[in-house]
């Protein structure tokens, strides 16, 4: 099932969804010194692993411009793949130029912070496009990494798959038709960290396998 090309990026300024627009644009008010847009992706084009996360958080890459940077979430994730040699250098938020990715990218389904961290159905599927765009564009791409169910869900939608017939729990390894295998783990937040949901080791363990099946 192949990926229709299309734009891989939104615009900093993505028009596509009212709420979101309204929110960075009282975020700009708040905080003009902050990033307060679409977030990019981050990694090398040559990626053969697509890490994909909710949305991006207020004041980490909504702040940052950088997936998963400076917030609670980023901290495991980042430190967790310097550890399997998926990134290169130090993770220091007052220096994001000190660390790169190996052989993986990391984005979003949802390109702008939603309020509360919660996107709505249209918002997902409103950004949905960038995601097909994203993977369209990994000419190496072989696995796919879910952190949480959102991503799960937004990455069976690009390839229009059933959910049941490939249901999202932490730990599970899906085969899709089109060769790729996607990978799923809780998402790596406070609220799961701090409740003991997921722990460092149970992360891990995921990240090391979606970056052993490079190696397959």
């Amino acid at each position: 099932m192949p990926l229709s090309p299309t734009v891989p990026e939104p615009a900093r300024d993505c028009p596509l969804c009212p709420r979101l627009v309204a929110f960075r644009h009282d975020n700009e008010a708040a905080h003009p010194d902050w990033f307060n847009g679409a977030v990019p992706s981050f990694g090398p084009e040559t990626a053969r692993l697509l890490i994909v996360g909710l949305a991006p958080g207020l004041k980490g890459a909504n702040r940052t411009a950088r997936p998963f940077l400076g917030d609670h979430a980023g901290e495991l994730l980042y430190r967790t793949l310097l550890k399997m040699d998926l990134a290169r250098g130090t993770h220091d938020l007052s220096n994001p130029a000190a660390l790169s990715l190996a052989d993986c990218m990391i984005t979003n389904a949802v390109r702008c912070v939603p309020p509360q961290n919660k996107p709505t159905a249209d918002e997902i599927r409103h950004c949905r496009r960038f995601l097909v765009g994203r993977m369209a564009a990994l000419p190496n791409l072989r696995s796919l990494l879910a952190i949480g169910r959102i991503a799960h869900d937004s990455i069976l939608d690009t390839f229009a798959l059933k959910k049941r017939d490939f249901p999202f729990a932490h730990g599970a390894r899906h085969r899709l038709p089109n060769g790729l295998v996607l990978f799923d783990t809780y998402h790596c937040s406070r609220q799961n960290t701090n409740t003991g949901r997921l722990t460092t080791e149970m992360f891990e363990t995921v990240v090391g396998e979606a970056a052993a099946s490079l190696k397959d």
